[in-house]
């Protein structure tokens, strides 16, 4: 599907956009399942986020199968109590026993503890975040900043910071919040690799 046919039915609204991106989001199955099994691993402040959930959405844009191409799903959570490799490693193993049979790679990442090791591997400093949001605020490209949750017995609630208008509109620009520009685009082009009605805009 060309950017033009995508953009062309969608909706305006936010509260229209968000219904749509979420569900859009949850014609993935593994979205769904991941969601409907998050609450029982009682991870703090636990979002489902960014990737599995946009490229979905394009992936419906363009007619593929929703699940076409991700790699793996993305859980981020909050727990200043512990910043430890080991307790990361402990809370991934929780999350691989919780999911294995969904047959994806599925990775849990403690936004408490970014600023620990991200210098290290970025070479640039990384301030210490105070909630999963945070961490979902910094993703490279705006449009992509897009996180899924739901309580049990509760509906999937959306954090777009950004908004997705965006999203919809396949408009690829740097986060001044994080602004890498060498790694956004690396990232940019990846996606437009795959997708390629998506408009790189640099300012």
């Amino acid at each position: 599907m060309t950017p033009g046919h995508g953009a062309a039915h969608a909706p305006t609204d936010a509260a229209a956009l968000a219904a749509r991106f979420i569900g859009q989001a949850l014609q993935n199955d593994h979205n769904r399942a991941i969601l409907e099994r998050l609450p029982s691993l009682d991870l703090p402040d636990a979002w489902l986020v960014a990737g599995c959930l946009f490229q979905t959405v394009w992936n419906l844009q363009a007619g593929r199968m929703p699940t076409a191409g991700i790699k793996d799903y993305d859980i981020f959570y909050f727990d200043a109590c512990d910043l430890s490799e080991q307790a990361e490693t402990a809370v991934g193993q929780r999350v691989d026993a919780c999911l294995r049979d969904l047959g994806v790679t599925v990775e849990a990442k403690n936004q408490a503890r970014v600023h620990t090791w991200y210098p290290q591997w970025f070479g640039r400093p990384y301030p210490a975040l105070t909630s999963s949001r945070d961490g979902i605020d910094r993703f490279l490209v705006p449009c992509t900043c897009v996180g899924l949750r739901n309580a049990s017995g509760s509906p999937a609630s959306l954090y777009a910071p950004y908004g997705l208008e965006e999203l919809y509109r396949g408009v690829l620009r740097p986060n001044a919040l994080c602004d890498h520009r060498e790694l956004f685009r690396a990232k940019a082009q990846s996606y437009r690799a795959r997708w390629d009605w998506l408009q790189v805009v640099e300012t």
